[in-house]
């Protein structure tokens, strides 16, 4: 094909190679300004093994970054780097209020020879480490969690100095601590304006009791479209989808900043957006941020047997369903039937009880067994109570989700509170109390995780495994670790309660949930400083612990082999969404450590004494998960020093199994369940719901 007049020879060509040129242009310019960060990095990667800098950020020359300044703060300044002194008052109370610097003697220099020869945690999770990305991105000197715990100690500190001076004859609180009837009014009215600048809760000051009734008045909205995931991963075309649901909650009292509050009773009914894609109410309860068993009314009427129904009434009554067609029996059957006499009771099927747009007026009554829900004056639903929860645990009311709210009404509530405070008296015995801390050396000391106004819980672990015989033969010590509340009359009972029973360490620092890690080095710090023990325990005041089986598991091992024993994960992923997301900042790595469920696990005191040392020297990485932090820690001490990773099922995460070690989530009645069937020889599980 001949070329056209006036086409130079080589257009094309030239073209192409003007583009690539530019191209290379354009990289040699951009690797010249990322080149001094390119080097940055590889020098951090190619690191010699004696001066690899560990996860939170320092290394073993130096705690200190290129501008000078410590890359830890004054949360490591704390008392964790203190001995936790044994202060015990005239009534036996240990507490932790002012603490002074630890003395470094003789005695402790030769107890940490060991562990000064431990070498930086060897990053084997990926290559990206906690302090190349703080040299990346300078924009804060601390991580979120740093600057909580700052802040948690500061005001926790000014918290204990409001409790060394608040007197409990102050608006009546004397009355919490002599038992004295706390005066509530009978009945609370919110309008729908009043419960939305309240968040959509309503206060119920002494909770509810049998009888009383909430009654609420409002109006669903109507369907909008929105993304549903699940729709999606069932792949039913567009998994945006028309929904229209809300929420009615009884909830507790929240414990800790960041937990959330438990749900009583989660009443949810969905009129459109469910995946079963019919109309339906789904009840449940959510005890420390564990959802238990949903109960799913359908329209289809549940069992009529007796152990299914809650006060008499079905747990689900019937309504028309789209999808069933109800048999009809001919006009000739029907005149046959009614010649020979035969009784016919009709039946009647209401509708769903929540259509959108339409008022609607809900009831929910507390009864003997049960709640029951009526919807305009007719009974839809009724749900048992569940294990762990009573009716005065019920002091607020939530409503949220796709609904206008026009008023609410309580009736019928308690006068009086019946109240925690009448049971602290009833419970203030004698035998109840600890033993003081022996001076002898001890098999294993246990510190359970406790929160300020987990008094029941508590009482269940006293009143329960703590009277094992190797407990009251002081081979065992166990301690409450508990931090403070923003309440200060609260914090001023925990500390009469400390008093009393001389079984809880009082943490000078605002209780929060992404802070359990501190209470983790307390416990640590109290097994190496207060009490020569050999085992250190950590546990939840919801664990349940068959102490001598603990016992004979630790004796299975070596005393000198370094021991971490409980129910080990291997090879975990991080969540990187949904509510327990953890973000690359927080945990870089694609995997964690191998790491014991936290509910109950046990380490021995070489790794503890480890633990206190790295804390005390500011070299220690905190993580919001402090049983992934036990495991780093852990990990780290084996770099040098062998560890025994004691693996079993037993050691129970979710729940109780038979044979358990240690059984999680218990209610405190549920504790004394478990409690009388060892009495009796057998380690058999309580679960009734």
């Amino acid at each position: 094909m001949k070329r056209q007049k006036g086409e130079p020879p080589s257009t094309r060509r030239l073209k192409l190679s003007h583009f690539l040129l530019g191209l290379a242009a354009l990289y040699l310019f951009f690797i010249s300004i990322k080149f001094p960060q390119f080097l940055k990095i590889a020098s951090l990667l190619s690191s010699e093994d004696d001066d690899i800098v560990d996860l939170q950020g320092s290394s073993e020359t130096g705690n200190f970054d290129e501008s000078g300044k410590p890359l830890l703060n004054s949360v490591y300044n704390d008392a964790f780097h203190r001995k936790l002194v044994d202060d015990e008052d005239e009534n036996g109370n240990e507490r932790v209020s002012r603490l002074t610097p630890r003395e470094e003697s003789a005695d402790e220099e030769s107890r940490n020879v060991e562990t000064k020869q431990i070498k930086p945690l060897q990053h084997r999770y990926g290559r990206i480490t906690g302090e190349l990305m703080r040299r990346m991105n300078r924009t804060s000197e601390l991580s979120s969690l740093e600057r909580l715990a700052d802040e948690a100690w500061t005001l926790g500190m000014k918290a204990w100095e409001e409790v060394e001076s608040f007197d409990l004859g102050e608006a009546g609180q004397a009355a919490v601590l002599e038992g004295k009837p706390e005066t509530c009014p009978s009945s609370v009215q919110f309008s729908g304006e009043e419960l939305g600048r309240g968040d959509s809760l309503m206060f119920l000051p002494c909770g509810l009791a049998a009888g009383s009734s909430i009654t609420v008045i409002g109006t669903p909205h109507n369907a909008h479209r929105e993304y549903v995931p699940f729709s999606a991963r069932l792949k039913r075309g567009d998994s945006r989808v028309w929904v229209s649901q809300f929420m009615v909650e009884l909830q507790g009292l929240k414990a800790v900043d960041g937990e959330d509050p438990p749900k009583i009773l989660h009443l949810n009914p969905r009129l459109k957006g469910d995946w079963s894609a019919h109309p339906v109410i789904e009840h449940n309860t959510c005890y420390r941020m564990q959802w238990g068993t949903a109960q799913r009314c359908d329209g289809l009427a549940s069992k009529n047997d007796d152990d299914m129904l809650v006060d008499g009434f079905r747990r689900c009554e019937k309504w028309m369903r789209n999808d069933i067609v109800d048999s009809k029996e001919s006009k000739t059957t029907s005149w046959f039937k009614r010649f020979i006499g035969r009784e016919q009771k009709p039946e009647v099927t209401w509708p769903f009880a929540f259509m959108e747009g339409q008022l609607f007026v809900l009831t929910i009554r507390a009864g003997v067994e049960g709640y029951h829900i009526n919807i305009g004056g007719r009974h839809v639903t009724s749900f048992p109570y569940r294990t762990g929860f009573t009716l005065e645990d019920a002091t607020g009311l939530a409503i949220k989700g796709d609904v206008d709210v026009h008023s609410v009404y309580a009736t019928s509530l308690p006068s009086s509170h019946p109240s925690f405070s009448l049971q602290r008296v009833l419970e203030m015995s004698n035998k109840w109390k600890a033993h003081p801390l022996p001076k002898s050396p001890i098999q294993l000391f246990i510190g359970v995780l406790s929160a300020t106004n987990h008094f029941a819980e508590r009482m269940a672990v006293r009143k329960t495994w703590m009277q094992s015989a190797a407990v009251k033969a002081s081979n065992v010590v166990v301690r409450f670790f508990v931090a403070l509340n923003v309440r200060k009359e609260v914090n001023a009972i925990l500390k009469k309660e400390a008093a009393y029973f001389g079984d809880i360490v009082i943490l000078p620092f605002m209780d929060r949930y992404e802070l359990v890690v501190l209470k983790t080095i307390a416990i640590c710090e109290f097994g190496v400083h207060n009490v020569s023990a050999a085992y250190i325990m950590k546990c939840d005041d919801d664990t349940f612990v068959r102490v001598d089986t603990v016992l004979k598991e630790i004796s299975a091992v070596s005393p000198k082999k370094s021991l971490y024993m409980g129910n080990l994960n291997l090879l975990h992923r991080p969540l990187r969404s949904g509510k327990w997301a953890v973000t690359y900042e927080e945990w870089p790595e694609e995997v964690y450590p191998p790491y014991a469920n936290g509910p109950g696990y046990v380490i021995s005191i070489d790794v503890a004494r480890f633990i206190v040392s790295q804390h005390a020297n500011q070299s220690l990485r905190l993580f919001k998960m402090e049983d992934v932090s036990m495991g780093m820690w852990v990990e780290q001490f084996n770099s040098s020093i062998n560890v025994q990773y004691s693996h079993n099922w037993k050691f129970c995460q979710y729940g109780c199994m038979e044979g358990y070690y240690t059984a999680h989530y218990q209610s405190p009645r549920q504790m004394v369940c478990l409690w009388d069937k060892l009495a009796r020889g057998s380690a058999h599980c309580c679960n009734f719901r």
